[in-house]
């Protein structure tokens, strides 16, 4: 069977972790997994990928932001992800359409609806069966980046009032469709985390 699996939430949230213990357990039970990389995982899209995230690309335009986003989700849907799920396998995103959403309609403003629409257009109207929103407190969120060894991109340098701006814009649309986004609390022991989005998958499974 096919599934389509994305976690969102703000940077230092967990998804890395927990998406790499979901793609771990899911394989020990059989099922073919892959992992595209968003944004990039394509030629074009990883060309995409380094203009968004250089550092030193501090004037770009929100609007331009948005766009190249949107480029590399509409490269990397159509070339990857559609036909993985047509040839039945599990994808698992780590991050797609909503963070667009939060990060450019609610943090930079451009308007969640608009965003929404020009998603859909970039995606063919590609949605996940499901997506968890891993939730966490903007500083303790923050705390957790300061201690990672990897060196910070232009995302990561952000105001902690733009990323509460934007964990707000999740939790909005979290609200919004409860059946689709999954709200799980990342500031608990991991493990205890991890067995409940467990349970979760476990019923889409079934």
């Amino acid at each position: 069977m096919s599934l389509f699996i994305s976690f969102e939430g703000i940077d230092g949230c967990g998804k890395s972790t927990h998406l790499d213990l979901l793609d771990e357990y899911l394989q020990g039970l059989g099922y073919s997994v892959l992992r595209p990389r968003e944004p990039g995982g394509t030629a074009i899209g990883e060309k995409i990928r380094k203009i968004l995230l250089e550092k030193t690309e501090d004037n770009m335009l929100a609007e331009t932001e948005l766009l190249l986003f949107l480029a590399s989700r509409a490269q990397i849907t159509r070339e990857i992800i559609a036909p993985a799920l047509h040839e039945g396998k599990v994808v698992i995103c780590d991050r797609f359409m909503d963070s667009s959403v939060a990060y450019q309609g609610y943090g930079r403003a451009l308007g969640p609806e608009r965003v929404k629409l020009m998603n859909r257009f970039a995606t063919g109207d590609i949605v996940p069966d499901i997506t968890f929103l891993l939730d966490v407190d903007v500083e303790e969120a923050r705390s957790r980046l300061d201690q990672r060894d990897s060196e910070k991109n232009r995302l990561d340098s952000e105001t902690v009032q733009f990323m509460q701006t934007v964990r707000e814009g999740f939790l909005a649309m979290q609200k919004a469709e409860p059946d689709r986004i999954k709200l799980v609390d990342t500031s608990g022991a991991k493990e205890s985390t991890q067995m409940y989005i467990r349970e979760i998958i476990r019923r889409y499974l079934k």
